[in-house]
C-alpha cells in the first residue's frame, strides 16, 4: 500500500494518470486509415469506435454489478485495469492481423478502460469532500486530452506507424497504472461497501436526484462521442475536401483537446457558480452548435475552425459537472458503483448514436446527420428540468 500523501498530490497524480491511461481510447481511430489499407476494409472508424464503447459498456456494467470500485481498493482496481487495457491494445502486434482481431482488441481495451475512467473519478471523490466539481473537471479534462493524444501523433506524421502508435499508447497506459497503484493510497473520505448487495442497482432507480443528473449526462453522451468519431469527416465535408491528412489530424486534436481545457475551467467556475449551472449552460451551448450546423446553409472556410472549436469547448464541459451531481446524489460508499453504472448506460447510448449517424451518413450530408445530434442535449435539458424539483433530496 502506498504511503499517505496530500490531497493536492493525489489529485495531481490521478489527473496525470487519467491522461496517460485514456490515450488508449481513440488509439484505434488514429490507426484506422493504415489498418483499412492493410486489411482492405473500408469504414473501419465507426466499427472501431463502437467496439471500444461496447467493451466499456460491458466492463462498466460488470464493475458496477459486482460493486468492484467500492468493495476493493480503487487504486488496485485502476492499476490492474490499466495493465490489462494496455495488453489488449497490444494484441494486434502479436497475432496475425484480421478485422475480427482489430475489433476484439478494441472491445477488450474498452472493457478494461472501465477500471480507469470511472474509478479515477471515484478516487478523486475519496480525496475531496468540498469542491468535487473542480477536481472531476480536471480529471475529465485529462481524459479528453488523452482521447485527443493519438491525433496529435498523427498530426506530426513523420514516421509514426500504427504499430508505434499502439506501442506508445500502451506504454503510457502502463505508466498510468503504476502512478496510481504505487503512488496513490486509498483516500481519507473513502467508505468501504464490504459486501455484494444485489439490491443496490435497483434502488438507484428510485433516487430522483440521481435520475435527473443521469438524464442530463445521457443527453450529453448522445452527442459527445459521435461528434468526436465523425469530426475528421465533418472537417473534410465543411472544407469541401480542402482540409485533410495531417492538417485534418491537427484540427481534430486541437478541437478535442480544447474540451479538456473547458472541463478544467468549468470545474473552477463551478466552485463559485455550482456544478448545475456549468453543466446546463454547456449542454445548451453544444445543442445550439448542432442546430447552427443544421440550419446554416454553408459555413465560410474562415469560420469552420472557430465554430468547431466552440463546439468542442461546449461538448465536454458538462461531463464532469453531471458526474459530480451523480456522485453527490448517493451515499459515499455507493459513489463508485453509481458513477460506474451511469457511465455504463451513457456509453451504451454512444453506441446507438454512432450507429444512427453511420446509417444516416449513407444518404445525408455530414452537416445534417451530425447537426441532428442536438436532439441529445435538448432531451437532456428536458429530463434534468423535470427532476430538478427533487434536487433537495440529494444526499451530502
Amino acid at each position: 500500500m502506498p504511503s499517505p500523501i496530500s490531497t493536492r498530490s493525489a489529485l495531481k497524480l490521478i489527473v496525470i494518470a487519467q491522461f496517460l491511461g485514456t490515450s488508449l481510447w481513440f488509439a484505434g481511430n488514429a490507426a484506422a486509415p493504415e489498418l483499412e489499407v492493410l486489411l482492405g476494409q473500408q469504414d473501419l472508424v465507426p466499427l472501431i469506435t463502437t467496439m471500444v464503447q461496447l467493451g466499456f459498456v460491458v466492463g462498466t456494467f460488470g464493475y458496477a454489478f459486482f460493486s468492484i470500485p467500492d468493495r476493493y481498493s480503487p487504486s488496485d482496481v485502476f492499476f490492474f485495469s490499466a495493465v490489462l487495457a494496455a495488453a489488449s491494445n497490444l494484441i494486434l502486434l502479436l497475432l496475425p492481423l484480421e478485422v475480427s482481431l482489430v475489433l476484439g482488441s478494441r472491445f477488450l481495451t474498452g472493457f478494461f478502460l472501465a477500471g480507469i475512467y470511472p474509478v479515477g473519478m471515484k478516487i478523486a471523490a475519496d480525496y475531496v469532500e468540498k469542491g468535487l466539481g473542480s477536481a472531476i473537471g480536471f480529471l475529465v479534462g485529462a481524459l479528453v486530452l488523452g482521447t485527443a493524444f493519438p491525433f496529435l501523433l498523427k498530426a506530426f506524421e513523420l514516421s509514426v506507424s500504427w504499430k508505434l502508435l499502439l506501442l506508445v499508447t500502451s506504454g503510457l497506459a502502463i505508466g498510468s497504472g503504476a502512478l496510481v497503484g504505487f503512488g496513490i493510497p486509498d483516500g481519507p473520505f473513502r467508505k468501504i461497501n464490504p459486501k455484494l448487495d444485489l439490491s443496490l442497482l435497483p434502488s438507484f432507480a428510485k433516487n430522483k436526484a440521481l435520475k435527473g443528473a443521469a438524464g442530463g449526462y445521457f443527453g450529453h453522451m448522445w452527442e459527445l462521442y459521435t461528434f468526436w468519431a465523425f469530426l475528421p469527416a465533418l472537417i473534410f465535408f465543411l472544407s469541401e475536401g480542402k482540409i485533410e491528412g495531417t492538417t485534418q489530424a491537427a484540427w481534430t486534436f486541437v478541437i478535442i483537446a480544447a474540451g479538456g481545457v473547458s472541463c478544467a475551467v468549468g470545474g473552477l467556475i463551478s466552485l463559485k457558480k455550482g456544478s448545475e449551472r456549468v453543466a446546463l449552460i454547456s449542454l445548451l451551448g453544444s445543442g445550439i452548435c448542432g442546430l447552427v450546423l443544421l440550419i446554416y446553409p454553408q459555413l465560410p472556410i474562415g469560420i469552420i475552425f472557430p465554430f468547431l472549436l466552440i463546439w468542442g469547448l461546449f461538448v465536454t464541459a458538462d461531463s464532469p459537472q453531471f458526474s459530480t451531481l451523480v456522485a453527490q446524489s448517493v451515499k459515499p460508499e455507493h459513489r463508485g458503483t453509481a458513477l460506474t453504472l451511469v457511465n455504463c448506460l451513457g456509453f451504451g447510448l454512444t453506441i446507438a448514436s454512432i450507429q444512427v449517424a453511420r446509417f444516416l451518413s449513407g444518404f445525408l450530408e455530414a452537416k445534417i446527420y451530425l447537426g441532428l445530434l442536438a436532439v441529445g442535449p435538448l432531451l437532456g435539458l428536458a429530463i434534468y428540468g423535470y427532476f430538478r424539483k427533487f434536487k433537495q433530496k440529494i444526499e451530502p
